[in-house]
């Protein structure tokens, strides 16, 4: 499996595409990232064309079990981020 792509390395590729500076770019993406956190916690979905789609999902009150001791207690409902990749982007991985 291929090293993750850092920050700094999407960036550039960003500047790259965009034919501008990285200065630009960064702020592009700090930007795109700011509205996704902005309107995923809001209780919204992003969709991104090609890529997928970002959504938060309540998951309901439930039972765990502590793996050291076997202890089984109750948990408090909470909320968690799912994305749904694009069919375009499952075929171009898949071939």
């Amino acid at each position: 499996m291929a090293k993750p792509m850092t920050k700094t390395q999407l960036v550039a590729a960003l500047a790259d595409e965009m034919d501008t500076d990285k200065k630009s770019a960064g702020a592009a993406l700090e930007a795109v990232c700011n509205l996704i956190t902005r309107e995923v916690s809001g209780g919204g979905a992003v969709t991104l064309p090609g890529v997928g789609k970002i959504y938060c999902r309540e998951r309901p009150e439930r039972m765990v079990r502590n793996p050291a001791t076997g202890e089984q207690f109750k948990k408090d409902a909470d909320k968690v981020v799912k994305m749904t990749i694009a069919k375009a982007l499952k075929d171009s991985v898949n071939g």
